[in-house]
């Protein structure tokens, strides 16, 4: 009776098991003469987790002196739910950037 010796698995194989990392993006809201710091801050509070009122404060300010900032960064879904979240609530957002 013969048997199977193990085989090992093609350069191919070893290659699709490797786990890519999965793609960080960054949400980047920009200045407008529009929205209130206020509704900036409320917005950023109301979507992103975690967010405190003083972290918003601090962004809301750096939007207003540098005309953005990177709002929150990480995986590529969460950052569309975000963007999509924020950009409804009346905010002026930058195109998704891969971090």
């Amino acid at each position: 009776m013969a048997t199977a010796s193990p085989t090992r698995p093609s350069p191919t194989q070893e290659r699709l098991r490797q786990r890519l990392a999965y793609p960080h993006f960054k949400v980047v809201v920009l200045d407008d003469d529009f929205n209130t710091f206020q509704h900036v801050v409320a917005m950023l509070v109301k979507v992103l987790p975690g967010m405190g009122s003083d972290r918003a404060w601090e962004l809301a300010h750096q939007i207003d002196g540098s005309g953005s900032a990177v709002v929150w960064s990480g995986p590529q879904e969460q950052a569309e739910l975000y963007h999509q979240q924020l950009g409804g609530g009346g905010l002026t957002m930058a195109p998704l950037e891969r971090a």
